[in-house]
């Protein structure tokens, strides 16, 4: 079981978005392989173009699963996990589980999901409160962060993979989603507000540079290392909305160069903290979806699945996807797909 978090603690880098089209792509590919999509993101995106989009009424089939008992949600879990937070209680996980083709025909049927929820952001005071408490004898950090871990291990290599999609954030959900993965998937853009965000990404996973040695003891890292646990490595780096910047020749090329330079860095320092031996093993240059990704993400369709055609969107207005933008997307996913 291969198992991948998208995750970046800044926002507005399309990781949503890349892992949905990515994730969809890569099941229509890997038709034999069983996967299961994991949101750990209270907004609860990706679920929703799973289910459908904003015109597929994904909003509306989220919350249809939302009212089942338990909800078939990550939250629906969560509340199991609330009153038996370090001992997995006798549930069946699969009862958390939906499948979005029931909801979106768009989407292949290999593809499972453990749908985001709101509730997820309520409960997260009590999450921290529970990883917090003092038990003699007990790690009662990592009996929170492993939560998704339990749940994984439930389900009996059901799965051949596993996608989450993380919170951009550091929270303790988020904390409980990649201490699940064996690699991170971080989404970048060329501007220096990313540049930093890498930055931050290494020392909150690895704890890289820290700003003080009083954390050296209690960060993500060293905490699963103490209790001799592995921590996700960084598996590729894609470079998001390159259209944007007018491609790298541009004026942000520095800040990009600057990203790689970082990178070759701590690659030849700590090279554990990669997947990859090679620094062109782990970037993938993508273009910016433009018009074709509103269209997509509007009806929750994957790439694939679209045709060079008028699509009638919100209020009546009909907007047209082009073949030879609709091919760059593909050829873009199919680039990021490659590293998977």
């Amino acid at each position: 079981m291969k198992k991948y978090a998208y995750w970046n603690n800044k926002g507005g880098t399309g990781k949503t978005s890349l892992a949905f089209q990515s994730v969809a792509i890569f099941a229509e590919r890997n038709k034999q392989a069983k996967i299961l999509v994991m949101d750990l993101c209270p907004q609860a995106n990706i679920s929703e173009l799973f289910l459908g989009g904003l015109l597929g009424k994904g909003s509306e089939n989220l919350l249809k699963l939302q009212s089942y008992s338990p909800r078939k949600t990550v939250g629906g879990y969560f509340q199991e996990r609330l009153p038996s937070p370090y001992k997995m209680p006798q549930i069946n996980v699969q009862d958390f589980i939906s499948k979005p083709c029931v909801f979106n025909q768009n989407i292949s049927d290999n593809i499972y999901l453990l749908a985001g929820d709101a509730l997820v952001e309520l409960q997260a005071n009590a999450i921290s409160t529970l990883a917090n408490t003092q038990i003699p004898g007990t790690d009662t950090w990592l009996k929170i962060v492993d939560w998704l871990n339990d749940f994984i291990n439930s389900l009996d290599n059901d799965y051949d993979y596993i996608f989450v999609d993380a919170n951009p954030s550091f929270s303790i959900y988020t904390q409980i989603a990649l201490a699940a993965v064996d690699s991170v998937i971080l989404p970048v853009m060329a501007d220096d507000s990313s540049r930093r965000a890498v930055q931050n990404a290494f020392s909150l996973v690895h704890g890289i540079n820290l700003p003080s040695p009083i954390y050296s003891q209690h960060n993500f890292s060293s905490r699963l290392s103490s209790a001799g646990r592995a921590t996700p490595q960084f598996h590729v780096f894609p470079k998001n909305r390159l259209t944007q910047y007018m491609g790298a020749a541009s004026a942000y090329h520095s800040v990009l160069t600057s990203i790689d330079q970082m990178i070759s860095e701590i690659l030849s320092s700590r090279p554990s903290v990669f997947s990859f031996s090679n620094i062109s093993d782990g970037i993938v240059e993508l273009r910016d979806f433009q018009t074709t990704g509103v269209v997509a993400f509007a009806f929750g369709l994957p790439f694939t699945a679209m045709k060079p055609r008028i699509y009638n969107m919100y209020a009546g207005t009909d907007t047209q996807v082009k073949a030879e933008y609709l091919d760059n997307c593909i050829e873009s996913m199919d680039r990021l797909i490659s590293k998977l």
